[in-house]
């Protein structure tokens, strides 16, 4: 079996081998970490497909490879053949050829399975949807097993901290292998299915989605060694089916979760398998009372059945408390990532607001004279949040150190701009895209960039490099009317702007050494900064800015 440089993300087209934690001639089992990688996303070990013996390894550590190139070769015989084997090998695979024609004519679908060099199989791995982002959900399988699959072809659906989006197929093919059921949850890099392409070799597919064995047909182990019958699934289902995620073991590990435990937990996951709310919530019944397995002991001894692993449960499907008038909801998994993502925002930064009111008459009356002509011009629809955003830049290349992030004790300080722009996802969703190299763009490349930003996050069509790399970020409250607010900043950024709604108000203006009251068209802003690093100097200096870029805004100068 051939070991491909994993992809880590839409951008990677390249990865290190870090290290070999496996050398040739050492037998290896499925799921065992066999080498390590590093890409400008991420580093990741990377685990073995299949068991057998490592054969080859075709480049060293340190050496930089394209994404799908093969680095290695595992011998699935389970060990180096010697002579008289291979020979006998041969002899079987020739007598397995006749039968192919009769089993043919009871197959009711087929898989192309690569055998040789006109085909291959290509991993579909849990991708990395932001820098800070090490683990996803998988909410959907718009295939199933069996199913062809076209490039670009939406295969999965995952939520993740940052985002909920659909993930498409990086070739032409045939599902293959689902290795991860809907619902779970597994770290960055981890291989959820695979894709044959070629046309070299079948694999005979039940309508269950289960791989039927054939004694006249020598099936590969990769294509069906996670896939069990009805009853094999049943007899090993309180063993967690034999496999355990990366996410599961590092879990385990640290919590000093025995292999014996692990394999006595009753699986939630596909084909019986144990995910991580099983081992989470194993660790609570362990606190606080006894171990699934001994409740479920006397539970026979009463004729009483254990309670079910815990499930997902979608933000719709609401239940009912037996007490009068209280509803309790379950949170779905997006929410319960920003919870997370905010509690570790506030117990990182030192947050410190500060507000200023800024009049934007003069660029609400260039918006309302301009804006059919610059829609009919450009295509963008102008806003406030367009002339906010070049205020922004201009204010960051004023005060750069704004534009920077906490590195231990080392402040790294950036030369670019990614301006992240806030949206709002319904039902009750956030989340936070990048505008990258803002710094180049003008007033209308502003516009256009924002526009295309929401209306893709709104319509799950973002890639892991609109979230990543943020430098500097945005949240507009005031669309909802909201004039004041204090936003959380976004990690690992330093400082967030947050714009209050513009409303009418009575203001004292000058007119020829005179103070008179005039109706004005004011909006709040507020900058929320990490006092480890921005004093209130730097942030009321930078406001300052904001608001003269606006107020003094010049037609001109689009």
């Amino acid at each position: 079996m051939d070991i491909v440089m994993p992809k880590m993300g839409e951008s990677v087209n390249e990865g290190t081998i870090i290290k070999w934690h496996k050398k040739v001639g050492d037998p290896v089992k499925q799921d065992e970490i066999i080498f390590e990688i590093s890409t400008d996303k991420v580093d990741t070990e990377i685990p073995s497909p299949a068991e057998g013996v490592l054969k080859e390894i075709k480049y060293k550590e340190g050496d930089t490879v394209e994404v799908g190139t093969v680095v290695a070769i595992i011998d699935g015989n389970g060990g180096i053949e010697t002579a008289d084997k291979v020979e006998s090998n041969k002899e079987e695979k020739s007598s397995d050829k006749k039968p192919v024609e009769e089993v043919e004519s009871s197959v009711e679908s087929k898989v192309s399975e690569p055998a040789n060099d006109s085909s291959e199989v290509v991993n579909i791995e849990m991708p990395k949807m932001g820098e800070s982002v090490m683990e996803g959900t998988i909410i959907k399988w718009f295939k199933k097993v069996g199913d062809k699959v076209s490039k670009d072809e939406t295969i999965f659906e995952i939520s993740t901290d940052k985002v909920d989006t659909e993930i498409p197929s990086p070739v032409d093919g045939t599902f293959a292998e689902i290795l991860i059921g809907e619902q779970e949850t597994v770290s960055v890099g981890t291989l959820v299915a695979k894709i044959a392409t070629g046309k070299s070799a079948e694999v005979v597919i039940k309508k269950d989605n289960t791989i039927e064995s054939k004694p006249e047909v020598k099936q590969p182990v990769s294509m069906h060694d996670n896939f069990h019958s009805d009853e094999t699934v049943e007899k090993t289902k309180g063993e967690g089916a034999g496999f355990f995620s990366p996410l599961v073991l590092n879990i385990a590990q640290k919590e000093n979760i025995s292999f014996e435990e692990l394999r006595n937990l009753q699986g939630s996951g596909l084909q019986g398998r144990v995910t991580k709310k099983d081992v989470l919530a194993y660790l609570q019944n362990r606190k606080t009372q006894k171990s699934p397995t001994q409740k479920v002991e006397e539970g026979k001894k009463e004729n009483i059945s254990a309670a079910p692993a815990p499930s997902f449960i979608p933000s719709d499907v609401r239940t009912v408390s037996t007490s009068a008038g209280i509803e309790r909801i379950p949170m779905d998994n997006i929410r319960q990532k920003i919870m997370d993502h905010m509690v570790a925002s506030r117990d990182t930064s030192v947050h410190v607001a500060e507000m200023i009111e800024v009049d934007m008459t003069r660029v609400h009356n260039f918006i309302q004279e301009k804006k059919a002509e610059v829609l009919q011009r450009d295509g963008v629809k102008l806003t406030y949040m367009a002339f906010i955003a070049q205020a922004c830049v201009k204010a960051i290349k004023t005060y750069p150190l704004i534009n920077s992030t906490i590195d231990g004790n080392t402040i790294l300080q950036k030369s670019f701009v990614n301006l992240g722009i806030a949206v709002a996802i319904e039902p009750n969703g956030l989340i936070v895209p990048n505008i990258k190299g803002a710094e180049e763009l003008n007033l209308i490349g502003l516009g256009k960039a924002i526009n295309d930003l929401a209306y893709r996050s709104r319509n799950k069509k973002l890639t892991p490099d609109d979230i990543s790399g943020g430098t500097f970020s945005i949240t507009n409250y005031g669309v909802f009317g909201t004039v004041f607010g204090t936003p959380i900043i976004n990690q690992p950024e330093v400082a967030i702007l947050g714009v209050g709604a513009v409303i009418k108000k009575p203001v004292v203006i000058n007119i020829a050494g005179s103070d008179a009251i005039a109706i004005r068209y004011v909006m709040g802003l507020t900058l929320s900064h990490d006092h480890r690093l921005i004093d209130g100097m730097l942030g009321g200096l930078f406001l300052k800015y904001l608001k003269e870029s606006l107020e003094n805004f010049d037609p001109e100068s689009i």
